[in-house]
């Protein structure tokens, strides 16, 4: 595996060796051993969760706040997304800022998500399969959500027509927004 930094502190992207021949592919697409000597041994995953939607969808942009945090491995099993984070650690000096990658059922990347940030993801194409390793269980009361199209974060989420849950259409607007983090 290969594990490369990204500009904002604390992002991961994780390349998994893929072995290929006529039957198809095998990879790895997770090591305990290897994750723990990236992360600096700080994270243990307690859930794992499942996704599956149509092209369009724009799940996002969700956190769990403290005492209840989550960091999240984020990949695509089946189809593609833009999958989008948002630095929401006030003392950071990248703070406000996102980050974009393109994971896909083809290039098998991985994105590890630390707490403190803001998470969503648009989906590429149709019965798209998404699943994330949680380092936290899911607390509804720790639940978060800043809003996916905030003019000030402008985010370029690469769909045309974009199909929000109701629970998404509500959330925070950058400049009422004051960080747990």
């Amino acid at each position: 595996m290969n594990f490369t930094k990204c500009e904002i502190e604390g992002l991961l992207i994780i390349e998994p060796k893929v072995f290929g021949d006529e039957r198809g592919y095998f990879f790895e697409s997770f090591n305990q051993e290897l994750f723990n000597s990236a992360t600096n041994n700080k994270y243990q995953f307690l859930q794992d969760n499942q996704s599956l939607s149509n092209k369009n969808v724009v799940r996002g942009l969700h956190f769990q706040a403290p005492p209840f945090e989550q960091g999240k491995l984020v990949r695509v099993v089946q189809g593609a997304v833009l999958d989008v984070v948002v630095d929401i650690r006030s003392k950071s000096p990248t703070f406000g800022q996102t980050f974009k990658i393109e994971l896909t059922e083809e290039n098998k990347k991985q994105l590890w998500i630390p707490p403190g940030f803001a998470h969503g993801f648009s989906t590429l194409e149709d019965q798209t399969i998404f699943q994330y390793k949680c380092t936290n269980l899911y607390q509804p009361s720790s639940e978060g959500c800043v809003l996916w199209n905030d003019d000030q974060l402008k985010i370029d989420w690469q769909v045309e027509q974009p199909i929000i849950s109701e629970k998404d259409s509500k959330g925070t607007q950058w400049i009422d927004f004051s960080s747990p983090f």
